[in-house]
């Protein structure tokens, strides 16, 4: 899976549940500033992206992630490691 694919992935999530037009989820966009995602939707999201690597994802691996790009690298990560977070 391609970061691009990650990318794609959050988009269509981000838009679906969370009601966000396409257009304000670029790779800079941060979370909470930018895309208004709390901390209870960002659980959310990690709940949903987990099918993306196939493993228990911890929120507290997630801690540090700032905008879409950090989530896209992260995960990228993880699914190119084979490790879990």
């Amino acid at each position: 899976m391609t970061k691009d694919d990650i990318l794609a992935r959050i988009v269509e999530i981000l838009q679906q549940t969370f009601e966000i037009a396409p257009e304000r989820i670029t790779p800079q966009a941060r979370l909470y500033d930018d895309l208004d995602i709390d901390s209870i939707d960002a659980v959310d999201l990690i709940v949903q992206l987990k099918p993306l690597v196939g493993a228990r994802l911890r929120p507290e691996a997630f801690k540090s992630v700032r905008t879409v790009q950090d989530v896209v690298d992260a995960l990228h990560g993880l699914v190119h490691d084979g490790a879990t977070a």
